[in-house]
């Protein structure tokens, strides 16, 4: 049977992280299982390709039909291989607000406010503008700007400034509201995921740290509380790897609620429904499930200036390949959503409740839906929604996707800030110098018309990719983890992933999803003594 002292299942953000960190000293030996492939090709590494539909590199979930999306399926996907998610989205470096951690704090995740979490994102930080208060410059994960951010994007953030809206030059600084452009998790011109971080370079080449791809986990192993190994399949065999010492969990807010189900440890009712011995059980697996809910702006211009497809944009893209692939640099470092911002429509609000990323093409349907001619698109997203949705088992096979239901906008309350957003980012789209492109907007609405927007809303808005919270941690006893990420019931047991979030952060989850797998490994090491 194989061993190591300590099983990490999932190698996205923050299992990179937990698995890097935990074989730094050599104290450990650490095995790694991966579901996907190494996400070293050209088409990941450069950034401007995101290779964002490709099934080798995304799971490509799906929701159930989603009333409050007149009975759509949502999107969701997450990303298939080491770096997770890291090595498939937009790159940008946002922690969210700092009052969202004192809430969590608040909740009951002891240890988890703003001045406790500060030192273990800086930690992981190397930023090109160098330490501060707020930065490192000694970590791991590579974060820089963008040296090459398209016209458009500034002509954003100008409109945005006319409007009185601030331009922030560090949303990860002091304050998070305001308009700039976002840094990205690059390194020289290269995506910079969180496995390139944390498990390439020296990492990659340590005795103590096992990384397997190709190998799907179907359960947790444990016995008189205690886990003590994983069940998983590789290269068409059924396998076991003994756990001396503690397990990882660290799938995401999707896969790592199923695998927890599929080892016993779930709601009750649930499991047995199908069929699955209760080991542990423990309502809230699955439960609690919150993302951003988001609508999406598109709008069409003349010309080539904005990305697109036809000829002339053809033929730029493949000067701007060449130009990467000589000298790392250029337009295709882009993120695509180069710029955006966070902003407040209620005044009585402390913090913001609206995101916006701009981006410098059209994308529709996630960018699934090919679209001719050039534009620009902008996203305004919920920020803290109240919906609440959940993760349910599909069947016993850990191949098949679990059963995805976020309720996106079953709580009124999340509309009418939607609503709101929306509002706000057209003003900003509708302020020189964005009108000097005369972009014509795909789906024209009348604003005051508050019947009409809300209906755009239901047949447009889906995702912008950040689900959480559904093993969420907490001192109460009907939280699935412990502040120490510690899994309640079964002792060995631990999550690294956004899943243990209680509250969704005000802004992208990758940053935090690295920053847990960097204090999960911290509070193992500390129990492991």
């Amino acid at each position: 049977m194989e061993e190591a002292d300590i099983v990490v299942i999932g190698g996205g953000s923050g299992g990179s992280a937990a698995a890097g960190r935990l074989s730094e000293d050599g104290r450990y030996t650490v095995a790694l299982l991966e579901a996907g492939g190494r996400n070293n090709g050209l088409k990941t590494i450069m950034p401007g390709m995101m290779p964002f539909q490709n099934e080798k590199t995304n799971w490509r979930f799906e929701t159930v039909p989603q009333p409050g999306l007149d009975g759509r399926r949502g999107y969701q996907p997450r990303g298939r291989g080491l770096g997770g998610s890291s090595a498939i989205n937009a790159m940008l470096y946002v922690r969210g607000h700092h009052q969202d951690y004192d809430e969590w704090a608040a909740l009951g995740c002891t240890g988890w406010g703003w001045e406790d979490v500060l030192p273990w994102f800086r930690r992981a930080e190397h930023n090109v503008r160098g330490a501060g208060e707020y930065h490192g410059a000694d970590g791991p994960l590579w974060v820089s700007d963008q040296d090459y951010a398209h016209g458009g994007t500034r002509a954003f953030v100008e409109a945005a400034a006319s409007l009185q809206i601030p331009v922030n030059e560090d949303f990860n600084g002091a304050r998070q509201e305001g308009v700039g452009i976002y840094q990205v998790t690059q390194r020289n011109g290269e995506r910079w995921s969180a496995a390139r971080a944390y498990l390439g370079g020296e990492a990659g080449r340590r005795e103590n740290l096992t990384v397997l791809t190709d190998a799907l986990t179907e359960r947790v192993l444990f016995e008189d509380g205690r886990v003590w190994g994983v069940a998983y399949q590789r290269d068409g065999a059924a396998r076991v790897i003994r756990a001396r010492r503690a397990v990882v969990m660290a799938a995401g807010a999707f896969q790592t609620p199923q695998l927890l189900m599929l080892s016993g440890i779930g709601p009750g009712a649930h499991l047995g429904e199908l069929g699955l011995a209760v080991r542990v059980d423990r309502p809230e697996v699955g439960e609690g499930l919150q993302d951003h809910i988001d609508y999406v702006a598109a709008f069409e211009t003349q010309g080539s200036f904005f990305l697109g497809r036809s000829l002339a944009g053809s033929l730029k893209s493949l000067g701007n390949i060449a130009r990467w692939m000589t000298t790392r640099k250029g337009p295709m470092t882009t993120p695509y959503a180069e710029g955006g911002g966070f902003i407040t429509t209620d005044p009585a609000l402390s913090r913001p409740d609206i995101q916006l990323h701009f981006l410098i093409a059209i994308v529709e349907d996630h960018g699934r839906a090919a679209v001719k001619g050039h534009g620009f698109s902008c996203h305004a997203c919920v920020l803290r929604p109240e919906s609440r949705g959940t993760v349910r088992l599909r069947s016993l096979d850990p191949h098949d996707a679990p059963v995805i239901d976020p309720h996106f906008l079953s709580d009124p309350r999340d509309m009418e800030t939607l609503k709101r957003g929306v509002r706000a980012m057209y003003r900003i789209l509708e302020t020189p110098p964005m009108t000097d492109y005369k972009g014509r907007d795909r789906y024209p609405i009348d604003l005051a018309d508050d019947a009409a927007l809300e209906r755009l809303i239901r047949a447009r808005a889906d995702t912008v990719y950040h689900p959480v919270g559904t093993a969420r941690m907490g001192s109460d006893d009907g939280a699935v983890c412990d502040p120490r990420l510690r899994v309640r019931g079964v002792e060995g047991l631990y999550v690294a992933d956004a899943s243990v979030m209680p509250r969704l952060v005000g802004g992208n989850t990758n940053a935090p999803s690295i920053m847990i797998g960097e204090r999960c490994a911290a509070f193992l090491r500390e129990d492991l003594g």
